[in-house]
């Protein structure tokens, strides 16, 4: 996955709690285990009507907002069933980051899996960037380094991280890049296996 370092980019509200993650990737848009082409069904019964078109209302419809990839949003993101597709989609969208006061747990581990960072704030450092937001074409700078995020107006707040979490997103390592740092120790392993077993290289 790619490494997250420090992310300048656009903030979009979307002043929702509870946003399950069947709102944030539909269920008719999980035929696939394809990581890219998920951006047209993120947030779709949100983002669409029921003919299809845009909801020229919803944020991330808004002009001011297209190419946001800062996402401020309510209590409890991410709840409902698991899915990998959502961190997915998020992506997919251009979407790197999600700010909330609180994460389900599932789709907050399946955030770091994937390179999507989810920062938790207090109620009132979120609703200050609600705020801010407001009228788009705002900036934010998420910097996972310093565990910050700085305001568009420049106000800094502090976040906390899983040390280990924060060391994998840095480096741009999943749980396979992880595994792979340690393939000159596998390989020996298994070369020492098959001298001693040599059996088991015939099964």
């Amino acid at each position: 996955m790619d490494a997250f370092t420090r992310l300048d980019a656009k903030i979009a509200p979307l002043p929702l709690a509870n946003i399950d993650t069947d709102q944030i990737i539909p269920k008719q848009f999980l035929k696939t285990v394809e990581r890219e082409g998920l951006a047209k069904g993120l947030f779709y019964d949100l983002r669409f009507d029921g003919e299809g078109r845009e909801r020229p209302d919803f944020v991330l419809n808004r002009p001011e907002y297209k190419g946001a990839g800062v996402l401020v949003t309510g209590d409890n993101f991410g709840c409902g069933s698991s899915r990998e597709h959502a961190p997915w989609a998020l992506l997919d969208f251009g979407i790197s980051c999600v700010i909330s006061t609180s994460f389900a747990d599932i789709f907050y581990n399946n955030c770091f899996q994937n390179g999507l960072l989810p920062v938790v704030l207090k109620a009132e450092e979120v609703q200050a960037l609600m705020e801010e937001a407001k009228g788009g074409n705002h900036l934010v700078t998420v910097d996972l380094a310093a565990q910050t995020v700085v305001s568009p107006s420049g106000r800094t707040f502090a976040f906390e991280i899983d040390p280990q979490r924060k060391q994998k997103m840095l480096n741009g390592l999943d749980a396979i890049g992880e595994t792979l740092q340690a393939a000159s120790d596998i390989d020996v392993y298994e070369m020492k296996q098959a001298l001693a077993k040599p059996w088991l290289e015939d099964a």
